[in-house]
Formats: C-alpha cells, structure tokens, sequence
C-alpha cells in the first residue's frame, strides 16, 4: 500500500511526478561533518534532523525582515510560505503551520532544480513546462543506474520468505526492478540533498529558530531527543502487512520497555510528517540510535526475530 494518495498536498507542492523530494534516510552525521569543515552555521549542525531535503546544507543566516531565503537570484518571502499553505488543502493546513520550514524545503528545491534543469538545456527552455523539465532531469540522472547479479543474489538470500520461496531465475526480474527503483530513488534523493553543495543557500536564522520548535513536536522527533534508541513504525489502519505488524510492534514494546521508544504514526492523520521522513510505502519500519541518528529502514512486513537481530546490533538487548 503506498501512501502517494496520502500525500497529495504535498506532491502538490513540488509537482515532480514520481521523484520524491523527501530523503529517505538521516544524513545529519554526514551533514555535521561536512559542516564543520566548511559551512559552521549550517541549518543541520543547529537544529539536526530539521533539513531533510535541498536544504540540507543550507546555511544560516541574518536576512532582511519578510525575508526566508535567498539563493543567487532566487528569493522566498515569508508570505510565500503563508500563500502556499493557505492554498493547500484545508485538511492539511494546521500541518503544515507546524512544518512550515518543509514547506520552505520543497519550495526552494524545486526552484533550485529547476534552475540545474534549466542550466542543463543550454537555455533553450522559455516556453518548456517546469515539471516536465525537472522529470527529465531527474529521470537522466535515474536512467544511468544499474543492478549486478551480485545485488540480487544478495537480496534474494535475505529476503527468501518475502518471495514465498520461490526460485531466484522466477523471481530474479521482479527483484532487480525492485533494486533499480530503490538505487534510482537513492540517487535523486542524494542530488536533491546537495543542492546547498552546488549553491550557496541562506535562510533567515530568526525564522527558522521559530519554526524548529512546532516541527519536532510530533512523536517521532520527541523520541529521537530522548536519548533513547527508537523503533518508529509509519502505518495504517486496514493496510494487511501494517495489521500484521501491530501484534509485533506491541511484542516488542513489552519486551523492551525502559530500553526503548516504540512509536506508531498512522500516516493518513500525519500525512506531513510521512512526507518528511520519505515515507513512501507502507509499513515502513525506521531504527534510530539514542542519538537519534537513523541507522536502518525497511520497508513491507519484518519479523519480530529480524526486528530483534536489528536492535542488537544497536546494542538493545
């Protein structure tokens, strides 16, 4: 069960077709690392975890008042962000108040694709349509990825009960389909976390320092400052696999009470905070370090044993 029905403000926003403009995964380590170097006032070495997307490595900075961001020659007012939500659908408004910096996120990463997109023609674009111009430039970048019979090989091993037990020649096609879906999206995703890398973004610190508060005030976020590992588990309510997990979602809970934060998000009523942790099927199971770093996701049904293999390796025992 995808949840792109579930989402479609969002993908409203971005209008870029079948390429999400959400990271799937937390690159805050990577971010901090490159931004102590280089970038001291970075957006993720203040507030880690708050840019999930072409803001990643954005930095902060002191802009005019009404100001948002700036970019080159792009400029996003605070009444952009104000106009764009309040022409969303009223189902999602009070989400999006909370989580106005994503909705900063997806603004500024479409203009900031656009413009590589645009860049990319050799200006031969006046009348072209923007979508289908980001389209194209992301789906370039998809088409070069590959798939090795290793990698199959290596899923089919892991993954045999997810295959009924069927031979890897009848489902070798299947399978490499799947893995080429995932290292494409892994690809678009890693092209839109860098953007800041290619241009140099600012966004208005004061702003953002408003907006950090409501967008970690949801379940998933409050866990992760908890200084406890966590097991997040995005789902809903009469989706077969998702029904399947709950007895083992409950299981694990007790087993681990005290050791670790076990959290459910049903993404119909949290269709905003799906989005930002690049939900895009479900059930999506999503392992974080005390820290709060994630170190894992798997998307469809995991057993309770595979679950309980996973958190040792955290060292939650």
């Amino acid at each position: 069960m995808t949840v792109k029905t579930l989402v479609t403000s969002v993908t409203a926003l971005l209008a870029l077709g079948g390429f999400s403009a959400v990271s799937a995964a937390d690159n805050s380590a990577t971010t901090t690392a490159v931004a102590a170097s280089s970038q001291p006032a970075g957006i993720n070495d203040t507030y880690p975890g708050l840019a999930s997307g072409g803001l990643t490595f954005a930095q902060l900075a002191d802009l005019p008042q009404g100001t948002v961001l700036k970019a080159s020659e792009l400029t996003i007012a605070e009444k952009d962000i104000v106009d764009q939500i309040a022409n969303a659908p009223r189902e999602v408004q009070d989400q999006l108040r909370k989580n106005a910096f994503f909705v900063l996120e997806q603004i500024a990463t479409r203009a900031l694709l656009l413009k590589e997109a645009k860049a990319g023609t050799g200006g031969a674009v006046a009348n072209a349509d923007e979508r289908a111009l980001i389209q194209d430039y992301l789906g370039k970048l998809a088409d070069k990825v590959t798939v090795g019979d290793e990698e199959i090989a290596a899923f089919y091993s892991s993954n045999k009960d997810a295959v009924g037990g069927a031979e890897l020649d009848k489902v070798k096609p299947q399978i490499a389909a799947y893995l080429r879906q995932q290292k494409q999206q892994e690809l678009v995703d890693q092209r839109i976390r860098t953007l800041g890398q290619r241009t140099t973004v600012e966004v208005s610190a004061a702003w953002v320092k408003r907006q950090a508060e409501p967008a970690r005030d949801n379940p998933v976020d409050k866990a992760r400052s908890s200084g406890k590992p966590t097991f997040a588990n995005f789902g809903a309510k009469g989706c077969i696999p998702c029904d399947k997990m709950e007895p083992i979602r409950e299981a694990i809970r007790r087993k681990y009470e005290g050791k670790l934060n076990v959290v459910f998000i049903h993404v119909g009523n949290e269709q905003i905070l799906a989005s930002r942790y690049g939900v895009q099927a479900i059930p999506l199971l999503v392992f974080f370090d005390a820290e709060g770093k994630e170190v894992f996701r798997h998307m469809g049904f995991f057993p309770q044993e595979k679950i309980e293999a996973k958190l040792a390796e955290m060292g939650v025992k």
